[in-house]
């Protein structure tokens, strides 16, 4: 009897363990209830999302001009057309990589960029020059109306290609690539960009996480730590951090320039939104500035610039 029992627990403990690392694997594969961002095989599934800790009123903090009556596109950005439009990028990692406080820096960092290039601040604006971010939805008054000849992405007859969106866009090539990745034609219609807020967002957060060449990382990469310099890099001053989202952006307009205006109008306003998320400018990070950066791209018409 006794030797019975012992070869029943055998067999139970040889069933046990034959399935260990099966249901170690299925617990491994185990999806979180947390909501939208868990849907997909996105690895970022349970991490804070951006509306865990970027509220509406940190949203009207941030932009808290936006709608006065001087401004040039009041009504047209709001909380909801971010949200909507961070949507999308979130599983890929755009707020959801590392702790809460990277999350929370990289929004700041991409807002920073955004409040700067669509700011019409100045020195004795009321509550100051940072606090006039999303002041505009296109430039007012092109100088040019940057056609450019090109194989791939010629100019469509009627259409202007000046800078339109959060991250400002310009030029023919540059409204094809982005279209192109958001699947929608821009390069026929520019305007789009200028009449819904959750498209300009989402350009300019296609913007932020894709590079626009290939072996280059994107402004997220270099941010959050992704991207890994070759010894090229290091030689061009490049090394991950805000700075080099100013490369990546905006090349030799802004950077390796020494600590001109508009790189530190830039550096501004992501420090201000820090302050006003709460993570404090103090956490910044290394390599805040691009004065000393060799241009990834030199000498090229930006997309942002």
């Amino acid at each position: 009897m006794m030797c019975g029992r012992w070869a029943v627990a055998a067999a139970v403990l040889a069933l046990m363990l034959a399935a260990g690392p099966a249901a170690a694997k299925k617990e491994k594969e185990k999806l979180c209830d947390k909501g939208w961002e868990c849907k997909g095989p996105s690895k970022y599934c349970c991490n804070d999302t951006i509306t865990d800790f970027f509220q509406v009123y940190q949203f009207e903090n941030l932009f808290s001009k936006r709608n006065a009556p001087v401004a040039h596109a009041v009504g047209f950005w709001d909380y909801q057309a971010f949200i909507t439009a961070a949507a999308v990028y979130q599983p890929l990692g755009f707020g959801t990589t590392g702790g809460k406080k990277m999350q929370m820096k990289e929004v700041a960092a991409f807002l920073g960029h955004v409040g700067s290039k669509t700011s019409c601040g100045y020195g004795v604006a009321t509550g100051g020059p940072l606090a006039w971010g999303l002041c505009y939805n296109h430039e007012m008054s092109p100088s040019q109306d940057y056609c450019a000849d090109n194989y791939q992405y010629p100019c469509t007859p009627g259409a202007q290609y000046h800078g339109r969106g959060a991250l400002p866009v310009y030029w023919n090539y540059n409204y094809g690539v982005i279209g192109e990745g958001l699947n929608i034609d821009l390069l026929s219609h520019p305007e789009f960009l200028e009449q819904n807020a959750t498209l300009a967002f989402q350009a300019a957060m296609w913007r932020w996480m894709n590079p626009m060449k290939k072996k280059q990382p994107s402004a997220h990469d270099v941010f959050v730590g992704n991207w890994k310099p070759t010894k090229n890099d290091t030689l061009s001053k490049r090394l991950p951090g805000f700075g080099a989202t100013m490369n990546v952006l905006y090349g030799d307009l802004v950077c390796g320039q020494g600590y001109i205006d508009s790189m530190n109008n830039i550096i501004s306003h992501y420090q201000y939104y820090l302050d006003l998320m709460g993570v404090g400018r103090e956490f910044s990070g290394d390599n805040l500035d691009c004065a000393e950066q060799v241009a990834f791209n030199p000498s090229g018409k930006s997309a942002t610039s």
